[in-house]
């Protein structure tokens, strides 16, 4: 059995409620659950959030401008441009001018970016499966089921 989190951090007053109780905890399970994905990334030069742009534009073939990536970040990083530069730099993302409004700059995945999704895919999906192993797929449908009820408003 694992140790509670108030042990875990020596925590020795008690939490101000219930809900920081939970957030921290979700804050503590995220990080430890995300570990082996980030151990495959950084074989790979990646952070998780250059991964999750990468990602991102692979589901968006035509492009996306900042913003709309943004939207979609599962962890939202406002420096969007510096993303977007380092992969440009990485030659995995290009980015060019909308022909519909100039003002507006678009990024694509490229096919140096795609290859290297697609020799991520397996490993980064067997560190996603690791750190839940233990736990039945119903539990993890239940557990899905709670965290998108925490998120809604």
């Amino acid at each position: 059995m694992s140790r509670s989190l108030k042990d875990q951090i020596k925590q020795t007053k008690p939490f101000a409620c219930a809900e920081e109780e939970v957030i921290l905890n979700l804050l503590r399970t995220a990080e430890q659950l995300v570990q082996p994905v980030r151990e495959v990334l950084r074989e790979e030069g990646l952070s998780l959030s250059q991964y999750n742009v990468l990602r991102i534009l692979r589901g968006s073939p035509d492009g996306l401008s900042c913003g709309e990536i943004l939207e979609r970040m599962v962890t939202r990083d406002s420096d969007t441009t510096r993303l977007l530069d380092a992969l440009e730099r990485r030659s995995l993302v290009e980015r060019n001018r909308s022909s519909q409004d100039r003002r507006v700059v678009v990024a694509r995945i490229n096919a140096a970016g795609l290859a290297l999704l697609e020799r991520l895919d397996e490993p980064v999906r067997d560190a996603n499966r690791r750190p839940l192993r233990h736990l039945k797929k119903a539990d993890l449908r239940h557990l899905r089921a709670l965290l998108e009820a925490a998120r809604e408003d």
